[in-house]
């Protein structure tokens, strides 16, 4: 019997599977008006020792060598890794041709045995093959997929379209200077079933207090930016936003809130955590704004908690997150406490 657990929101889909006596699949899609409702959200198994890891290249080219710490770490964990033949393969500065990384990202997918699935790297790429990926094995059985940046395509498109948690979170081409509190959050998340944060924040003038209980959503800004309009931009309403991003100058990440707002993301919010924005760039005359004034100031009439300066993003202690699964968040005195409820 399949586990579902029961959340609300707007969404215009309701998937329902469900193990039939002969242990078939049967999945019925019952469309709805885009109105609040309670609806299922089928959870990706916990990994035990002995279950198998996939890691594949979903966007920038990446050698075996360069995510052997993560092979080792994984293996430390009691998980046997299965590497994908995007590993090694290269298209230009991609990690094979687009098919080619479809087709591995597929296959891993498809393969029931395999209980998670973690991209080896980000860069670009991931918006060239989203489209041509069947998820319909994954929604029989859905596991954990795994990654930030880049794959914040992944997580957006099938928040939005399939309801499943996935794991926002560092990746093998980063393990080998990545903390051990941000190696753990990976195995505490996906094998242990626990997410838990007690944090202060460095920018205590840019947090609101508050509390609530939703879900997380969002990623990096740029992908998430580049995603409206699209079938895997993000429904926000009632949720918990999180944003990153790295190398961006100060006024094109303006220009990126204002058209998040101009597209309603920051209307009906429950939260937000404001996560790393690290190696940012002012022009010649400065803009006059921090990247976290920036974003806080977008949202601070808002009757939502708001923390700013969460460890997570493009620095070594790039802790997790579960999207798509429903946290409890408080804020108070610049501190937060995050945990799953």
């Amino acid at each position: 019997m399949q586990i579902f657990k029961i959340v609300t929101n707007n969404i215009k889909t309701i998937i329902c599977t469900f193990k039939t006596n002969s242990l078939h699949f049967v999945t019925f899609h019952l469309l709805f008006q885009q109105v609040g409702f309670v609806y299922l959200s089928m959870l990706p198994k916990l990994l035990q020792k002995g279950d198998k890891i996939g890691i594949v290249a979903l966007a920038k080219k990446i050698s075996l060598n360069e995510i052997q710490p993560a092979i080792n770490v994984f293996k430390s964990w009691g998980l046997e890794v299965v590497v994908g033949k995007t590993i090694g393969a290269e298209w230009n500065q991609f990690g094979g041709n687009d098919e080619e990384r479809r087709a591995d990202i597929q296959v891993m997918l498809d393969d029931h045995s395999i209980r998670a699935v973690v991209s080896a790297r980000g860069g670009y790429g991931s918006v060239r093959i989203i489209d041509n990926i069947d998820f319909n094995n994954f929604l029989h059985k859905p596991k954990w997929l795994i990654g930030f940046s880049d794959v914040t395509v992944f997580h957006s498109h099938i928040n939005k379209n399939h309801n499943i948690p996935t794991l926002h979170a560092t990746m093998p081409v980063f393990f080998h200077e990545n903390t051990n509190e941000a190696l753990k959050s990976i195995k505490k998340a996906i094998i242990d079933g626990e997410m838990l944060y007690k944090i202060q924040s460095q920018f205590p003038e840019y947090c609101k207090e508050g509390k609530v209980e939703s879900e997380i959503i969002g990623g990096n800004l740029s992908i998430l930016y580049s995603l409206c309009g699209s079938p895997s931009s993000s429904n926000t309403h009632g949720k918990i936003l999180f944003l990153e991003d790295l190398c961006e100058y100060l006024y094109h990440t303006d220009r990126m809130l204002q058209n998040l707002k101009r597209n309603g993301f920051f209307s009906n919010l429950s939260g937000l955590i404001i996560g790393n924005f690290n190696d940012m760039k002012d022009g010649p005359i400065p803009f006059g704004k921090s990247t976290e004034k920036m974003i806080f100031d977008f949202c601070k009439n808002l009757d939502i908690p708001i923390f700013t300066g969460f460890p997570a993003g493009h620095i070594k202690d790039n802790r997790a997150l579960i999207f798509g699964e429903k946290v409890l968040m408080e804020v108070n005195g610049g501190k937060l406490k995050l945990n799953l409820s």
